[in-house]
């Protein structure tokens, strides 16, 4: 009996082209990834009183990155069925054009209010962007080579993990804070020409409606929630009464969500895909290693700069190690996979993440830089095991003409455990700091107290006025921010472990040679 061969689904000219197309995908993917990873090592000089920067406070600061990450997060859903509904490519070039036009107002932001508001409008174009990458990649390339287009996908994070830094910390060194955003419009250019030029558009045959109660209620439960763990650690007092007040608001607005997703027939998010276990301990490793990873990134910053005295570029350059693991790491993470399988390869990135985040409680005022780099590496090395893995599972749970769903669903879930892992990990950092420091301030006046008491740039800020009558906080302040950063550190490695606790339950192993050739088979006749 012979076995006939299913004929591809994608057209031949795109098939020729589609590495190429890769790499305009990553271009676009580039400029979202670039922004955060750039803003990490301007937070120092933004939140410089004017000339310098523009003097925003450590809460503003939170805000500047959550305003990007909640909107972000918060349209996911719905940037994914318009792109299934409208075409990829549309969306794509849209949301390039909006990313362009916020990061350009945003580089002339004269406020920490307006630095915020234009980040929000430029999370509104890369909530556009993000997906459609993933989608776009899905239909372009056939099943077999889709987990290694996704493991080069994924090193393009990496890749964006690099340049972001050591491109913020040049501009810097030569240009005003500003250009840290100015320098996104010509790579949107460059990417919208070879988008119209390369990339097809596809689109779900059968898309669903929208859902704009569904978007609302998921913008507002998150911004609450988030608002009110980011004002408790700026009080160092998580049981004042708005604070509580705005947390329980959030909680019940994004239970609302979800019960109004499982009700709706047109949900922005299908609760029903989260009944199958690896796909859902797939996103709970990616949303809790975000979660520690970006709360951890940043006190990092304020350790390299304030701590060690490192100027923007020599941070963006100590971050290589970390980038140049996920490189090397990510598209090669697929063979580790098809020898151990997703649970142990995954299990192991994720313990491998906690480690080196647990490394960082050790870290004191002189420890070694080529330790501190080493630690880096392997971080980079852990994350590269568990982005390629688990973004192959979810990417390939789903119908490929759900392409948009599933990869929109992926970034919200990396986005909101960013944005938590800032706001929870970040108020962690401020109430430690608070505590640790509010003894050393008692010759102060009092109206300066509470300032100094927010941060160390705060501070090192109020010392820097006293002149020589505030050395003597300078010392205090490192000592306190060490403490804080161990103390936050270890939540990171708690949260971190608790994502390999997951993983090792749900993921699946490694499935024998004859389970491998059936479930091939049951693709191509579902596919038919």
């Amino acid at each position: 009996m012979t076995t006939s061969v299913p004929a591809s689904r994608i057209p031949e000219a795109v098939h020729r082209r589609r590495w190429a197309i890769l790499g305009v995908l990553m271009l676009s993917l580039l400029i979202v990834v670039l922004d955060n990873s750039i803003l990490n090592v301007a937070i120092k000089t933004i939140s410089t009183p004017a000339p310098t920067g523009i003097g925003a406070t450590q809460s503003e600061i939170e805000w500047a990155i959550n305003a990007y990450t909640l909107v972000f997060a918060g349209l996911l859903f719905t940037a994914g069925l318009i792109g299934d509904r409208l075409g990829r490519k549309k969306i794509l070039i849209g949301g390039l054009l909006v990313f362009g036009i916020g990061s350009a107002l945003a580089a002339e932001s004269g406020t920490p209010g307006e630095l915020i508001t234009y980040r929000a409008l430029m999370a509104l174009g890369a909530a556009f962007v993000m997906p459609a990458t993933l989608a776009v990649l899905m239909n372009v390339f056939e099943r077999e080579e889709q987990p290694k287009a996704i493991g080069i996908w994924a090193g393009g994070v990496g890749l964006a993990i690099a340049i972001g830094p050591i491109t913020g910390g040049a501009l810097l060194d030569h240009f005003w804070w500003g250009s840290v955003f100015l320098v996104n419009v010509p790579i949107v250019i460059v990417a919208i020409a070879l988008m119209l030029w390369l990339v097809p558009d596809s689109r779900d045959p059968n898309p669903g409606r929208l859902d704009p109660v569904g978007v609302v209620l998921s913008v507002v439960g998150l911004v609450l929630l988030v608002y009110g763990i980011i004002k408790g650690g700026e009080l160092a007092d998580f049981t004042d009464g708005k604070v509580l007040a705005t947390i329980v608001a959030g909680l019940v607005v994004l239970t609302a969500f979800v019960v109004f997703e499982k009700r709706s027939d047109h949900p922005s998010l299908d609760v029903s895909y989260f009944r199958n276990k690896v796909f859902s301990s797939a996103m709970s490793a990616i949303a809790l290693v975000f979660f520690a990873l970006m709360g951890v990134t940043f006190f990092g910053v304020f350790y390299i700069q304030s701590v060690r005295g490192y100027s923007p570029l020599q941070a963006g350059l100590m971050m290589l190690p970390l980038a140049a693991a996920q490189m090397i790491f990510a598209p090669r993470a697929r063979l580790l996979v098809d020898r151990f399988g997703n649970k142990a390869t995954t299990t192991a990135g994720l313990v491998l993440v906690a480690a080196t985040l647990a490394a960082f409680a050790g870290f004191e005022a002189d420890t070694p830089i080529w330790l501190i780099e080493v630690v880096f590496f392997l971080m980079g090395t852990g994350m590269a095991h568990i982005m390629t893995p688990t973004s192959v599972v979810i990417m390939q749970a789903l119908p490929r003409e759900k392409a948009g769903s599933a990869s929109a669903l992926s970034n919200t879930f990396r986005q909101v455990g960013g944005a938590l892992g800032i706001a929870v990990l970040g108020s962690v950092l401020s109430t430690a700091y608070r505590n640790g420091i509010e003894g050393k301030l008692g010759l102060l006046p009092p109206a300066l107290r509470d300032t100094a008491g927010e941060s160390i740039e705060a501070t090192l800020g109020v010392a820097a006025k006293l002149g020589p009558r505030g050395q003597g906080l300078v010392t205090p302040a490192n000592d306190a921010f060490l403490h804080a950063m161990h103390v936050t550190a270890l939540c990171g490695t708690g949260v971190a472990l608790v994502g390999a606790v997951v993983t090792a339950l749900f993921l699946p192993g490694r499935p024998a040679a004859g389970q491998k050739d059936t479930k091939e088979q049951e693709l191509v006749v579902a596919a038919d």
